[in-house]
């Protein structure tokens, strides 16, 4: 069924990393992500009409075959079809991921987060945060209008991968204000991980061995203020915590942080590492595989779409690292404690020029025209939050 070389070599390492599909998912996956990273697109027709060329096929016998891979078991042709199971993939992909971590420091930072493609659908995700991206291990897609609580669905997540990370890994979890719940930062916890989850300032707080309440909004009352201390937050669902306050010049309003780490463990400006999961997005749509432009209205088909996505990001963002692996000044800075982000400016002038994103889809049509092998060497990353005292 696969003609060309590169696709081949390809399946066979999508194959290795994901034993429990049957040939059919596998050439489909690797198919799908094989075509998403070559034409920049996830989308059906283009990838039909370049897999059709490269692999001897007729346009519509791919098109037909890909479109299949995507649709539930009651759509397909024959007896013995069945649907993939996407959550059954969120381990093994997250396990791939480990595998390439080229680190002495087992430090794992992730983030969740929910995007929007427009009314259509929520994604709800949960990335690996790595060099300025995010690559996606496990998520969720309900219709955009679909009312209810999303407790559910981040159960669902979090129950795929939570036994994939050794024990002897440091495991951070970020998210943004509009997340934080009492519950999550409880189930966090469960996992042996660590809770990073921004809150609103409305409330009150109460430090440790004190009566006072006080305002949350009077941690950080203005700009250069860095603080930390054990309080309980919040007098309705309160919460018993390491709270981190941090308000750096150029922001509107200061980082509020709430963990389960010592204070002597944990530092603020960590949560900078949350903003890689919008990099992320932006690599998933205008960037990179137009995932806004998706006619899909289905939402099982568009989370297995998401796999195939998920592994093109995988590829690409591991071989845009190998040639910025010498380029660690600016994240060198981040492992040390007493290092400080003082302005946007100052952040910007640290930045890479070009994404490990858009280095890999450069490198990988480049190693292809010059007909060098399929290769993941390893994911570098350059962040540390070890959590170690001694």
């Amino acid at each position: 069924m696969l003609r060309n070389k590169y696709l081949k070599d390809w399946s066979k390492l999508v194959s290795y990393h994901f034993p429990h599909l049957s040939l059919p998912e596998v050439v489909g996956l690797a198919t799908w992500s094989f075509g998403i990273v070559m034409t920049g697109s996830s989308s059906l027709t283009r990838l039909s009409e370049f897999i059709a060329k490269i692999n001897g096929e007729k346009r519509n016998t791919v098109r037909q075959r890909l479109k299949e891979w995507y649709q539930d078991s009651k759509d397909k042709k024959g007896a013995k079809r069945r649907e993939l199971d996407v959550s059954q993939c969120f381990a093994p992909l997250l396990k791939w991921i480990l595998s390439l971590w080229k680190s002495e420091d087992k430090c794992l930072p992730l983030a969740i987060d929910a995007t929007n493609i427009g009314q259509n659908f929520t994604v709800l995700s949960l990335h690996v945060l790595y060099q300025g991206c995010g690559i996606p291990v496990a998520w969720k897609i309900v219709k955009g209008t679909e009312k209810g609580s999303w407790k559910p669905h981040w159960l669902h997540i979090f129950h795929y991968v939570k036994d994939v990370v050794p024990d002897y890994w440091q495991v951070i979890v970020l998210a943004d204000r509009g997340l934080y719940a009492d519950w999550l930062f409880e189930v966090i916890c469960s996992l042996n991980w660590h809770p990073f989850l921004r809150i609103n300032k409305q409330g009150y707080y109460q430090l440790r061995q004190e009566q006072e309440w006080r305002c949350l909004d009077t941690v950080a009352p203005k700009t250069r203020t860095d603080w930390s201390g054990y309080v309980t937050c919040f007098k309705d669902h309160s919460l018993e915590c390491t709270l981190l306050a941090r308000w750096d010049e150029g922001y509107k309003e200061p980082w509020l942080i709430v963990t389960d780490l010592e204070l002597t463990q944990a530092q603020s400006f960590w949560y900078g590492l949350r903003a890689w999961i919008e990099s992320s997005y932006r690599d998933i749509k205008s960037d990179g595989w137009q995932w806004q432009k998706t006619r899909l209205r289905e939402p099982d088909r568009a989370e297995r779409i998401w796999l195939a996505m998920a592994i093109a990001t995988l590829w690409t963002v591991t071989v845009g690292s190998e040639e910025k692996s010498h380029q660690s000044q600016q994240f060198n800075e981040q492992q040390n404690p007493d290092y400080r982000i003082n302005s946007k400016s100052e952040l910007r002038k640290k930045t890479r020029e070009i994404s490990c994103f858009l280095q890999g889809l450069i490198n990988i049509i480049a190693d292809l025209i010059c007909g060098k092998t399929i290769s993941l060497k390893g994911l570098f990353p350059r962040q540390s939050f070890s959590l170690n005292t001694s």
